[in-house]
């Protein structure tokens, strides 16, 4: 008995379909494989996925490349300091109140606030009760002296021709000479109130009585305040002073420092001072008095420095920072502020290159911020090629890629 032979002929058919398309999967998943593989290559500006440090590196084409710079990290000096907060002042070492010597009345007033000043410069002229009395007495006195020197010479004429008693000639003599001493107490009085010798002869001369004084500025510099005016009766030592002047070639910088950094301040050390009216530049001075006392509230010690101020430019009150070098510097590897970004669990990395184009992300540890500069005191090398400006972007071009 024979099997019909068409079933066997479909059964091979349906084998030979099978193995088709068995071979037929097998070609299709191996070119999606392939495909895929593809598809993982990374482009320019993109991380390989398939890489275990893929996370860290970014690959930029030339014209991100144009969205940062890259140079080399080399070492600089970084300078022990400190910081501190403060206020601008007056010197009071070179700062005066200008009071009237005497009681009087304010004739005229001078100069203005802010005016600059010579030593000797009249400030305000007062009409003085007292040294109307000073020069009544110089007068006085210097009437009597012309009498008893007169009379003196009469009686030497007389003496000489025997005319004259010895005891008159005696007293003739005397008189002018207490004469005398009077006419020098009452120059040397009306000198006190700083009368020249050639206005005290010219009173003499004239007989004529001067009763304004002026006041003049003791010291070379700006004037700080003014209280003067026209018809004030002003008396010595009574506040407000008429007039202030300070020199404000040299300035004092105020500031509390914190009681833990006290030690490291001494007097005499270098200060550079910035206020924020000229923030361009720094104003340089020394520390000449460090506090003995804590303030029990704040826990920090008053520090004062003098500041030179060649140009008049610094104003009491101003607020001023000044930075303090504490110690020799140090010797560090350093990268631009622009080169180092914080990432999102807090750490600080850079983007370090061998090529140029190909940049792998690096944590680092810093130390100090001076001039621009991150001091690195771990995590990079000198020498090492990294960027120096655009870590931000190149931080950002590796989260795009993560995020695709």
């Amino acid at each position: 008995m024979q099997f019909p032979k068409v079933p066997v002929i479909v059964g091979g058919a349906v084998i030979a379909a099978a193995s088709v398309g068995l071979i037929y999967k097998l070609g299709s998943s191996h070119a999606h494989a392939e495909s895929a593989a593809s598809a993982q290559e990374a482009k320019p500006g993109e991380a390989k996925s398939g890489d275990p440090l893929a996370a860290d590196k970014v690959e930029l084409n030339a014209t991100q490349l144009k969205a940062i710079e890259v140079g080399t990290a080399e070492n600089l000096d970084f300078s022990l300091q400190r910081t501190a907060v403060g206020s601008i002042d007056f010197n009071e070492n070179l700062a005066v109140q200008v009071f009237t010597p005497y009681q009087g009345k304010i004739i005229k007033a001078y100069a203005e606030i802010g005016e600059m000043v010579e030593k000797g410069a009249p400030l305000y002229t007062i009409d003085s009760p007292d040294l109307v009395q000073a020069e009544s007495t110089l007068i006085s006195a210097a009437g009597v002296y012309e009498l008893t020197t007169a009379a003196l010479a009469r009686a030497k004429d007389l003496f000489a021709t025997q005319g004259l008693a010895q005891k008159d000639m005696q007293q003739a003599v005397s008189d002018q000479q207490t004469a005398e001493g009077a006419l020098k107490a009452a120059r040397d009085a009306v000198r006190v109130f700083g009368k020249s010798e050639a206005e005290i002869d010219a009173i003499v001369a004239k007989r004529k009585i001067d009763p304004s004084l002026v006041v003049k500025s003791p010291i070379a510099g700006r004037v700080t305040a003014r209280a003067a005016q026209p018809g004030l009766l002003v008396q010595p030592g009574s506040a407000p002073a008429p007039y202030s002047v300070a020199d404000t070639s040299r300035m004092w910088m105020i500031a509390n420092v914190a009681e833990s950094d006290s030690p490291l301040f001494k007097t005499g050390q270098d200060v550079r001072v910035k206020v924020m009216a000229f923030a361009d530049r720094d104003f340089s001075g020394k520390i000449s008095v460090i506090g003995e006392t804590v303030d029990p509230n704040t826990h920090t010690v008053v520090v004062r420095s003098e500041i030179s101020d060649p140009k008049h430019e610094l104003r009491p009150g101003m607020f001023a920072t000044y930075v303090i070098h504490t110690g020799a510097p140090l010797n560090s590897v350093a990268v631009p502020l622009d080169g180092v970004t914080r990432e999102g669990d807090g750490t600080m990395s850079v983007w370090v290159t061998g090529d140029r184009r190909h940049f792998t992300r690096r944590s680092v540890t810093l130390g100090m911020q001076q001039d621009g500069f991150h001091q690195i005191t771990s995590g990079l090398k000198a020498g090492e090629t990294v960027v120096t400006k655009g870590a931000v972007f190149m931080s950002n071009m590796l989260n795009a890629n993560q995020d695709s």
